[in-house]
């Protein structure tokens, strides 16, 4: 059995009633839950989605973090708030990942990535990352003390992950997956614009292509596009609610491996799609609201049994059944 955990943000510019939330979703029996519904009144209502929602997730044995725009929230297992972190250069956070005994955390405000020590819970590390005259570069930092870098988002830093040979970082305008190897910073390989989520995966990247609406896997051996799946307009609602037209459907953001060959994509309005990399269609579709500004931010797999809380208390207003989708051909 695999479960998924998901958060979701509300983009646009309109406040609405809800501001996102957290979903878990059973693959197997098609269950799902909303444990939290965002709908928190301290919320800075700046276009992009910014505020609205929650973001990255991270766990470590039964401690569950998740990022808010400049907070970061520990939850335990019955999904209440345990703790929050905060730090003066956490701004706009998008994805998060854990490595070792520190959060990693991606302060797209400040163009940098902030380390949280989990065992003395301080913010002890910071990297920020530079482009000048098209070559990337990259300055430490102390996060505690108050000569860190400026707010500028210039690279729109929206993803890190830590593996072995180093940690990669992408944004919407590095065109391309940075590797910092704990002393220099350099490209690692090149990207489209536009992507989230970008992560070196069987001998290749795998990472959503949000301009172009389809989620990527490209290898030396093999290139595969998956157009996100997209509904008729008919179903979709609130499409009025965005002054801005900054919401629409098929926003590709959110992504995590279930094993070698099956990965999840999240995208709006808030689905989640399982792509069998071996097949030319998606394996399975679930769609959690029609709200087309609700889209898909945080998505891992649930390393845990289903929660035991009161899941008819919490159900919410979740559709019973796979709604109905229009899947393109593979690019």
């Amino acid at each position: 059995m695999t479960i998924l955990l998901a958060t979701s943000v509300v983009r646009g510019s309109q406040q609405g009633s809800s501001h996102g939330g957290i979903y878990l979703f059973d693959t197997n029996s098609n269950k799902r839950l909303q444990p939290v519904n965002w709908n928190s009144i301290d919320i800075d209502w700046q276009g992009r989605g910014w505020d609205r929602g929650l973001r990255g997730i991270a766990f470590l044995n039964n401690r569950i973090f998740i990022a808010a725009s400049d907070e970061i929230f520990e939850f335990d297992l019955s999904f209440q708030i345990v703790q929050s972190f905060k730090n003066p250069y956490l701004k706009h956070c998008h994805e998060i990942c854990i490595y070792g005994q520190h959060l990693f955390i991606t302060s797209t405000g400040f163009d940098c990535i902030l380390g949280l020590n989990l065992e003395t819970e301080q913010f002890d590390w910071g990297l920020q990352v530079l482009m000048e005259a098209g070559r990337f570069g990259c300055a430490r930092f102390d996060p505690r003390a108050d000569h860190g870098p400026m707010r500028l988002n210039k690279l729109h830093i929206n993803n890190v992950s830590c593996l072995e040979g180093g940690m990669y970082i992408s944004g919407l305008r590095t065109a391309a997956l940075l590797r910092y190897d704990g002393r220099n910073i350099g490209i690692y390989s090149t990207l489209p614009k536009g992507v989230h989520n970008a992560r070196p995966f069987l001998n290749g990247l795998l990472f959503n292509d949000t301009n172009a609406d389809a989620l990527r896997h490209e290898a030396p051996d093999r290139s595969i596009a998956y157009r996100i799946p997209r509904y008729p307009d008919r179903k979709l609602t609130h499409k009025a609610m965005d002054g801005s037209s900054i919401a629409r459907q098929a926003f590709g953001r959110g992504l995590c491996v279930i094993s070698e060959g099956l990965v999840a994509g999240g995208s709006s309005p808030s689905t989640i799609t399982i792509y069998d990399l071996d097949q030319e269609d998606p394996r399975l579709i679930v769609n959690f609201t029609m709200d087309v500004r609700s889209a898909i931010h945080g998505l891992e797999v649930w390393p845990h049994p289903w929660p035991e809380i009161n899941e008819k208390a919490l159900r919410a207003d979740l559709p019973k059944e796979k709604s109905s989708v229009v899947v393109p051909d593979v690019l």
